[in-house]
This record gives structure tokens, C-alpha cells and sequence, in this order.
């Protein structure tokens, strides 16, 4: 019988353990002990395991005094990141929602003052045309885009690192790709400043004043470039488990371009918001640089002075996740083409509505930013089973929190945007425009968590996949045909339909995609096959999602008629969203939805102990 060390242990923590559920070991930071032929216990009874992971994740998390022996005396610690248990990622998801709750809220903010400023008119679809050149970067770049291709980068190359490579494996990766993709983005961002009249003329040829927004979009594509380089910093962050920086960074845009327009808005108009995105993209990357520097500094002893040379990312790669980031984007593209072809504020009440009703969804995939390394870290260490396990929970957990919010935002839409918005030049028939579209809006907010959840699943393989943007694609052809269709006799409504249509066609397609299973692909002896996907069981998925769904029907009408007996909208969307709130749990609970126990489960787990999450 050989026994062969390890540093991977089996992790089977995840975000919604619960208590106790630290005593699984981490994804890339435990020990373990592989026997040929058979594995040796590594749950919570495999006491040898218990232990030792237990004092790593005290230590990381700040349980430990900072002078208590190394529980891994011959690995140094700073090589490798905190452990992925349970309690961990409970925590760090609680701090990452945090911070994005922070930024929401802020983006709420900035959505405000914009109404209140410059109402819903010429000048708001002018900065709203401009507007699109930093969603687009966001998606592209930050979020859903050049993430999906350097995580899993990163997550292999500190698995190489785990096993002992030569040289410094991430070092190597930065060496290969941050300075070209660095030319890249400066590239781009200098092509769409000179390209300005082109991209406004053919996003919206209706535009009343396209000179204002040809204006706007130069100041705006500077965000090219600093999108790129802050999304390049979550990205190599997040790989190595700091969550804190990352999650800061809609916080620091925000602010910059909140202050951009109460500082300049009296003397530059709108253009002060495009200012504001310029500065506020240098804060994104301000915020992470002191980080990732400190990541970077970190290097093994026994590396030291061992070079390896850079290590580009593969072409086919980059191609697939930003040509799917890119066709995701598009539906935005779409919308606000048709909508410039309708009278003026269609624009801007198509923007109100999305950015409201799409919270929800951003809530819902928290989690997932959080679980994304631990998933590609699996992969690349050959766990199959255990990628699977997480990205069904992951599923489940999201389409929760995601039908909560859809209930509350088709029961108190009116309500939520008298509150946020009707003030100054934002009208009462502002107001009721605004929220109608929303309300059409959520339908496809289940569509939009799915299809982020199930992205994951095919980009953390770390292999070229092109049926994303296939899937993608066709959720595309979907939403044009539909809203051409629907535009001319519903207008902003139809094209809010169309959008929700497309989307959830697009979910569909890639969860049937995934079709591989129960049980997976689970590795033996050492040697894996990567799958083209994380292989799920589709029908407990569906049957899975059939629950909240459910309790989100009953939910819905029980809170709109609760929040109409109020008069005061505060009072009014208090009372429904906590009618909402109540039922939704209870019936879910009562219908078994895995869930809203997982979630009970990670609040417990979360603030139970809540010490510090390093971010450095």
C-alpha cells in the first residue's frame, strides 16, 4: 500500500454549513493523505483532518493569536489562501453581500441625484446612451467576462503551486497576461473615444441631441481601461480568497460619480455624471492595487530564485467568455435601440426600472462570487463530484433569494419608486411608467440568476466553451424578434417582455446543457478528465426550482394587497415586503426548498463568530 501526501484536502464545507461545518477542510490550504486504492476519511469523523484545518481557519480568520505555531510547519502559510470551509465562506459571503448591498445602495443613490438633477428627459437618454460603454465594461471586463477566463487561470495555477511546480506558477500567469491585456484595454478604450459619433449613432439613431451624448461616451471610455485593470485585480483576488477589496469596488465607483455630478452638475450638466465614471473607474482599481501587491509579494522559500516563464491565457478562452459577456450585453443593446425610437424618457424609464428590479439578482449571486474559485479550484484538482454538489446548491440557494425579490418588487414596485425617485424633475407619471416596465421586468429576474449560476459551471473548467455563447445567442434572437414584435402596439412594455423572454430562453438552453447526471465525472487515481461543464442532475434541479417558485405566486399577491391598505409609500413597502417576506419563507419551508434552509443555515454560520476577513 503507497501513501502519498497531499496539500488538497476533500472539502465538503460550503457557504450554507452550518454550524460545525468548518471541521470539512479547505479546497487548496488543508492536508491530506491519499491512499491508492482507497481514500481515508476526510468529513468531520476523519479526526486526523478534523483538527488541523479547524487551527487553519482560526488562524486565517483571526481566532488564533498571530504567534500560534503553524499548523503546517513545513508549508509556509502565506503561499497558499485561506482555507474554503463552511464558516469561511459563509463569512466572506456575508462581507462581499455587504459591500455590495453598500454599493447598491450607492448606485441607488446615483440613480437619484440623476433623476433629481436632470429628470427623465434629452439630456438623461443622452448620458444613458454614453452609459452603456461602462455596463458594457462591467460585464465584460469585471463581472461576467474576463472573471469567467482568469479565475479558473489563477485557481490552476495556485493548484501547480500547491504541487510543488517549479518556480512561481502565478507569478508566471501575471507576467503572461497583464501587460498585454493592459495594450488590450487601451486599445479598446482609445477606439471607442475616437468611434464616439459611429457607437452613439448606432445605439440610438432616434437621439434628439446626439452631440450631448457623443460628448459623454469620450469621457465615459476611459472606463475601458480601468474597468479592465480592476477587474484583472478581483479576478487574481478572488482566486486567492480575499474578498474584501473586490467587493469594495462599486462602493469607490459610486462615490466617484456621485460627487462628479453635486460637484460639476450646476456648471457641466449632465457631463458631470460621465466625469464622475471616469474618476470613478481609477478609484476601482485604487482599492485593490495595496491587496494584490501584498498577494504578489508572497512567494515559498524553496521558489525563491527559481524563475518559470510567463504564461499567457489561451486565445480560445478569452474569445469564448467575452464574445458570451459580450451577447449577454447585448440585450441592452437591443432595448435601447427600439427605445430610441419611442418619445423621450422611454430610455431613462427602461434604465430606472432595470436598475431597481435587477437588485434582487445581484443579491442572488453573491454567493456565487464567493463559491466561483472553490469550483474552478475543484476542477482543476480533478473533484468533479464535489463541483457538481456546489453548483446545485449554489442553484438552489440563489433562485431563493432571487424569487424573494422578484415577489417584492412585482407586489411594491409603484411603492419603490415613488420612495427612490419622484422628487425634482422625476414626475408622478414618471413614477407609474417606471414601475409598470419593472414589474414586467422581474419575470425575468430568474432567468438572469440562472443563467450567472450556470455560466460558472461551464467557465470554471478552464477550457474553451463556445455553447454559452450559443445558448446566449439564441436568448438574443429571442428578445429582437419579440420586441420588434411587441414595441409598436405595448412600447417600453413589450420590450421589457421581450427581454425577460429572451433571457429565460437563454437559462434553459444551458441547464440543459448540463445534463451529465447525478453522480458526474469522478476522478481516479490521480488522472481526470476536465468535462466541458460541471455536469448537474437537471430534473432534481427543475424540481428543486418548481418550490420557491411556488411560494414566490402566493407570496406576490398577498404582499400587493397589504402594501395598498398604506397610503405612505415608506409605510406601504414595509408592510409589503415584510407580508412578502413571511409568507415566502413559510410556504418554502413548508414546501421543502433546500434553499431557504441553506440560507438560515449561512446566516447562522456567518454570524455566529464574524471575525475579520482579511483583505491583504
Amino acid at each position: 500500500m503507497t501513501v502519498t501526501p497531499s496539500r488538497t484536502t476533500r472539502a465538503d464545507g460550503d457557504a450554507d454549513g452550518g454550524a460545525g461545518s468548518d471541521a470539512g477542510g479547505d479546497v487548496g490550504g488543508g492536508a491530506d493523505v491519499t491512499v491508492a486504492g482507497a481514500a481515508r476519511p476526510t468529513g468531520r469523523h476523519g479526526k486526523r483532518q478534523e483538527k488541523r484545518p479547524r487551527k487553519a481557519l482560526a488562524k486565517v480568520l483571526g481566532n488564533a493569536p498571530a504567534d500560534s505555531p503553524d499548523p503546517f510547519p513545513s508549508e509556509p502559510p502565506s503561499s497558499e489562501p485561506p482555507p474554503a470551509s463552511g464558516g469561511f465562506l459563509a463569512r466572506a459571503a456575508l462581507i462581499t453581500a455587504v459591500l455590495s448591498v453598500a454599493g447598491s445602495l450607492l448606485g441607488l443613490v446615483r440613480d437619484q441625484a440623476l433623476a433629481r438633477l436632470f429628470g427623465a428627459g434629452r439630456d438623461t437618454d443622452a448620458f444613458l446612451v454614453a452609459w452603456t460603454v461602462p455596463e458594457f465594461a462591467a460585464t465584460l471586463l469585471i463581472e461576467d467576462g474576463l472573471a469567467f477566463a482568469l479565475i479558473p487561470a489563477f485557481s490552476m495555477a495556485l493548484a501547480r503551486r500547491a504541487r510543488g511546480a517549479g518556480g512561481d506558477p502565478v507569478r508566471a500567469l501575471v507576467a503572461g497576461t497583464l501587460p498585454r491585456l493592459s495594450l488590450a484595454f487601451v486599445a479598446a478604450g482609445v477606439l471607442v473615444a475616437v468611434l464616439a459619433p459611429q457607437v452613439v449613432g448606432s445605439l440610438a439613431p432616434g437621439l434628439p441631441d446626439p452631440a450631448l451624448a457623443i460628448d459623454c461616451t469620450r469621457l465615459t471610455a476611459t472606463c475601458v481601461v480601468s474597468f479592465g485593470l480592476a477587474g484583472y485585480c478581483s479576478a487574481a483576488l478572488r482566486a486567492h480568497r480575499r474578498f474584501v477589496a473586490p467587493a469594495a469596488i462599486y462602493v469607490a465607483y459610486n462615490t466617484g460619480i456621485v460627487t462628479g455630478m453635486f460637484v460639476l452638475g450646476e456648471r457641466w450638466g449632465v457631463r458631470s455624471a460621465a466625469v464622475g465614471v471616469a474618476v470613478g473607474g481609477c478609484l476601482m482599481v485604487a482599492v485593490q492595487l495595496p491587496s494584490l501587491w501584498g498577494q504578489l509579494r508572497k512567494r515559498d522559500a524553496e521558489t525563491a530564485g527559481v524563475a518559470e516563464e510567463p504564461r499567457p491565457l489561451g486565445g480560445a478562452i478569452v474569445a469564448t467568455v467575452l464574445l458570451f459577456a459580450l451577447c449577454r450585453q447585448s440585450q441592452i443593446l437591443v432595448e435601447r435601440f427600439l427605445a430610441s425610437q419611442l418619445p423621450s424618457g422611454a430610455i431613462s424609464h427602461l434604465n430606472y426600472a432595470q436598475k431597481v428590479a435587477q437588485m434582487p439578482m445581484i443579491l442572488s449571486l453573491m454567493v456565487c462570487t464567493v463559491t466561483f474559485p472553490v469550483v474552478a479550484r475543484a476542477l482543476a484538482e480533478g473533484d468533479t463530484e464535489r463541483a457538481r454538489d456546489r453548483v446545485q446548491r449554489d442553484l438552489a440557494l440563489a433562485a431563493c433569494v432571487v424569487l424573494l425579490g422578484t415577489a417584492a418588487v412585482v407586489a411594491c414596485a409603484p411603492q419603490m419608486i415613488e420612495l427612490f425617485f419622484q422628487r425634482g424633475a422625476f414626475t408622478a407619471r414618471d413614477t407609474a411608467a417606471t414601475a409598470g416596465v419593472m414589474r414586467v421586468y422581474a419575470l425575468g429576474l430568474l432567468g438572469q440568476t440562472l443563467v450567472g449560476v450556470l455560466a460558472r459551471s461551464y467557465f470554471s473548467t478552464g477550457r474553451a466553451s463556445w455553447y454559452p455563447a450559443a445558448a446566449m445567442a439564441v436568448g438574443i434572437v429571442v428578445t429582437s424578434w419579440l420586441g420588434a414584435l411587441c414595441v409598436a402596439p405595448w412600447g417600453v412594455y413589450g420590450i421589457a417582455a421581450a427581454n425577460a423572454a429572451g433571457i429565460t430562453v437563454t437559462a434553459l438552453v444551458l441547464l440543459a446543457g448540463t445534463a451529465g447526471g447525478p453522480a458526474g465525472a469522478a476522478p481516479r487515481r490521480g488522472a481526470h478528465r476536465v468535462p466541458r461543464c460541471v455536469p448537474l442532475h437537471v430534473p432534481s434541479v427543475l424540481l428543486e426550482l418548481s418550490r420557491p417558485v411556488g411560494a414566490a405566486l402566493i407570496a406576490t399577491p398577498a404582499g400587493a394587497i397589504v402594501g395598498s391598505r398604506f397610503g405612505d409609500p415608506a409605510a406601504a413597502l414595509a408592510a409589503g415586503t415584510l407580508t412578502v417576506t413571511t409568507v415566502f419563507v413559510l410556504l418554502g419551508w413548508a414546501l421543502g426548498a433546500q434553499g431557504i434552509a441553506s440560507a438560515l443555515r449561512s446566516v447562522r454560520s456567518a454570524t455566529r463568530r464574524l471575525p475579520y476577513v482579511p483583505s491583504r
